[in-house]
């Protein structure tokens, strides 16, 4: 690793340990060289994953569009932002689990909806109408009593 200061190449490990949330490890080193000392992350080198629109055309995979739509769906619910936040972790982890190159939004907004579907049913319901595009009251209803069948059973 290079060091910041002086530019050589030649350091030690000093301390090593997780980040907080598991995703990194932290690494002190103190180059050999200058003696100073400073900070390096290891991660996961991740292969990127493409998200195919409906209209065919692809882009990266970002979660930060995920959060917002759960935040959206979950604005004035008693939904915590970390519960949020975990969900949207889930779904990611879930989409990075499958080891495609490509996923549709389609598959995203199933595993989102299934998701919700556990955490709160409005939320469930807001998200399913952006997402499925209700175009009327009927199909509304339809994912109502669907959503009302199942917990019955």
């Amino acid at each position: 690793m290079k060091c910041r200061y002086c530019a050589s190449i030649e350091s030690k490990v000093i301390d090593s340990r997780p980040t907080e949330d598991g995703s990194a490890i932290r690494r002190r080193r103190e180059c050999m060289n200058c003696g100073k000392r400073f900070t390096t992350y290891e991660k996961i080198e991740e292969i990127p994953i493409m998200v195919v629109k409906r209209d065919g055309r692809r882009e990266p995979f970002d979660s930060e569009k995920i959060r917002i739509g759960v935040r959206k769906a979950c604005e004035k619910r008693p939904v915590a932002a970390d519960i949020q936040d975990k969900l949207v972790e889930d779904v990611a982890r879930e989409v990075f689990n499958t080891l495609a190159s490509e996923v549709t939004t389609r598959d995203i907004g199933e595993i989102v909806m299934k998701k919700l579907k556990d955490v709160d049913e409005v939320a469930y319901v807001r998200f399913a109408s952006v997402y499925r595009e209700f175009k009327d009251t009927q199909t509304f209803m339809k994912e109502l009593q669907h959503l009302l069948d199942e917990k019955q059973e």
